[in-house]
């Protein structure tokens, strides 16, 4: 099993370990680690209402190319794992009350965003910056979708609730305000994220050793 977790067409396949046990043992450390990058990647931020911009969407997709769709989206979910159990991970905390934070959609949008980019890696795209790139750039856009729907439907929950409505929610024009939440601020940063992630992928990926 441990043989088919990664492929030879990601950095992380090519540098695992030759035996099916060290690769095991390998992938699991990838896993823990890359939840930790997850992690550290979301307390740079810049606190801005109701969604805080992070470093996240460059994490998960520079993980996601190196490690190849299944480790990548395996750390996705161990970090939302650790950050539902209570530990302080998300941007602004943890714990299972953050399912209701305007925020909440992102997180869950990585989980496809990590197999989009995961999946193109795996299939030959880390020596391919226009196609990563392009990869990059959808599989964000999915989690961008996550994040405006998740937004909508927490705006809707705290109108239903009868709670003073904080700032950022003008509950007459829920589009506009899920628009101005979740996407706005965000797409000029994270096409730049991405092409970022893209060059340092690929730039990483040619100066590997010569792939059998």
């Amino acid at each position: 099993m441990a043989l088919t977790l990664t492929t030879p067409n990601t950095v992380l396949g090519v540098l695992s370990p030759k035996s099916q046990s060290a690769r095991l043992v390998a992938n699991i450390a990838t896993v823990v680690v890359g939840s930790f990058i997850l992690a550290l990647s979301a307390k740079i931020s810049v606190p801005v209402m109701p969604v805080p911009v992070t470093l996240q969407t460059l994490a998960v997709a520079a993980l996601a190319a190196g490690f190849g769709w299944r480790i990548a989206v395996a750390t996705v979910a161990l970090y939302l794992v650790e950050g539902l159990a209570g530990l302080p991970v998300f941007a602004t905390g943890g714990g299972f009350d953050y399912i209701l934070r305007p925020s909440f959609g992102f997180l869950v949008g990585y989980l496809p965003m990590a197999y989009i980019i995961g999946r193109a890696a795996d299939l030959g795209a880390s020596g391919r910056p226009a196609l990563l790139f392009l990869a990059m750039l959808a599989a964000d856009a999915v989690a961008f979708a996550f994040g405006f729907t998740w937004l909508l439907i927490v705006a809707n929950i705290i109108i239903q609730s009868g709670a003073a409505l904080p700032g950022w929610l003008d509950a007459g024009n829920l589009v506009t305000t899920a628009w101005n939440g979740a996407i706005a601020p965000f797409v000029l940063w994270d096409v730049l994220k991405m092409a970022f992630a893209a060059l340092s992928l690929v730039g990483i990926w040619k100066l590997l050793p010569r792939k059998a």
